[in-house]
């Protein structure tokens, strides 16, 4: 069901799917979407029969008309679409979308511009994409979509940018991940630390994919094994897999996590084995989330800066900045706190 983010965004997900849309009420109706529009909106063009017999299919189907789309059509305002590929549990409680949503309302603050979000799982995103692409205004921002159907999309509307690179030629917004990953690791190493496990997110994900490869160039360089295990960005899968390191590899003595969730899960299970923070095991997380000053002790993360990333996707957008092969990354840096200082 829609909800409001801001005062001026809506919510879709897999239940908005199944409502009426403008398109059944022209079916229903036998007549074009041009003429339902004009019924809604009042214009003129419609004779007064088509137009009883469209408002009696309206109400029969129970079509509401979106607000957004209606400011849209009478000029009152453009949208920017944000589409986040994940579960709406996940989207509600994750530090890392609010922040994006966050950097693009404060970049339309003051405008006409609106927000619309929608959270949809994988199997449902490309038709979200197909009915996107019909209805573009200012333009698209994707996180976590697939390079598939990202790659469809972009053939269907070139107003797009994602967050972390897709596929090759498609705008995006991004940071320097393998050299945050690398700074955690060589900080590691500078404070001693020889044994350093990584928590990875799952491959195919372009930032996880980043943080691996800066992970495994710094140990190659510094002679360390390479122990890590990959999972979902999820608090969750932080906890078991430390679990299982430290029954695999007990003489760990730091980790590097891939973001702070998968920090903060790897935390709590190093609390509960009894290792000590940083006495025993140091811990590295990404991204220097609220998350990251709030666990005990405060925890060292590299920084991304998401709100600043999707407010330089935003103002692309709105400013028709994008053109193939359009990115903007910006430069990572190690925030570091107590969880690494012995």
């Amino acid at each position: 069901m829609p909800m409001t983010v801001g005062g001026r965004a809506s919510y879709t997900g897999a239940m908005s799917q199944r409502r009426p849309t403008l398109a059944n009420v022209a079916t229903e109706a036998g007549v074009s979407k041009a003429a339902v529009s004009r019924v809604i909106n009042d214009a003129p063009g419609v004779s007064p029969q088509t137009r009883e017999h469209v408002r009696r299919v309206i109400a029969e189907l129970g079509y509401r008309p979106d607000p957004v789309a209606r400011a849209l059509a009478s000029g009152h305002g453009d949208v920017v679409e944000l589409v986040i590929v994940d579960d709406a549990s996940v989207f509600a409680s994750s530090p890392y979308y609010g922040r994006i949503t966050a950097g693009i309302l404060q970049e339309i603050a003051g405008s006409n511009a609106q927000l619309r979000v929608h959270v949809v799982d994988e199997l449902s995103t490309a038709a979200l994409l197909n009915r996107i692409a019909a209805s573009v205004s200012l333009g698209v921002l994707l996180v976590n979509v697939p390079p598939k159907p990202a790659a469809e999309f972009y053939r269907l509307c070139e107003r797009v940018v994602t967050i972390g690179p897709t596929v090759p030629g498609l705008p995006f917004v991004g940071m320097e991940n393998p050299e945050g990953a690398y700074a955690a690791v060589q900080h590691l190493h500078e404070t001693g630390r020889r044994r350093i496990a990584a928590l990875h997110g799952l491959e195919g994900n372009s930032c996880a994919d980043g943080r691996r490869e800066g992970y495994r160039r710094a140990v190659r360089e510094f002679g360390l094994p390479e122990i890590s295990a990959t999972g979902k960005f999820r608090r969750e899968a932080g906890y078991e897999l430390t679990q299982r390191l430290l029954a695999e590899e007990p003489g760990i003595d730091a980790i590097f996590a891939g973001c702070d969730l998968l920090a903060t899960g790897a935390m709590q299970a190093l609390t509960d084995a009894g290792r000590r923070i940083p006495e025993d095991v140091a811990v590295v997380g990404f991204d220097n989330s609220v998350i990251a000053e709030c666990t005990n002790p405060p925890m060292s993360s590299v920084h991304q800066p998401v709100e600043q990333m999707a407010a330089a996707a935003t103002r692309a957008l709105v400013n028709r900045q994008i053109v193939p092969h359009w990115r903007c990354v910006f430069p990572a840096r190690l925030q570091i706190r107590r969880s690494t200082a012995a």
